[in-house]
């Protein structure tokens, strides 16, 4: 295969398409632990983020990496789209209402 079906560019080859890139370094979290108070990074596998119908049933939970206490913590808008951002898991909790 020399040229790509879908860019329409005559002469793009995969190589050169790739070419500049480089590999990604995975996304990293910053947490806490308020059992034993320490501070740490996460990989998106380490958190689940579960998305409720309320920010009451809105929130991501871990386990610490330190005393191993699992973690549940609150998620805002904003740290529900930099989770989910960052490749995090999401479970869709649905109302039995």
């Amino acid at each position: 295969m020399t040229e790509s079906a879908t860019s329409g560019v005559p002469g793009m080859t995969v190589e050169s398409a790739f070419a500049g890139m480089r590999s990604v370094s995975p996304v990293v979290f910053r947490a806490g632990c308020p059992d034993c108070r320490e501070r740490f990074e996460l990989t998106a596998s380490a958190l689940r983020l579960a998305i409720g119908a309320t920010s009451r049933t809105t929130f991501y939970s871990f386990t610490c990496p330190e005393c191993g206490a699992a973690v549940r913590k609150p998620a805002g808008e904003r740290i529900v789209e930099l989770l989910t951002g960052g490749g995090v898991r999401t479970l869709r909790l649905h109302s039995t209402v």
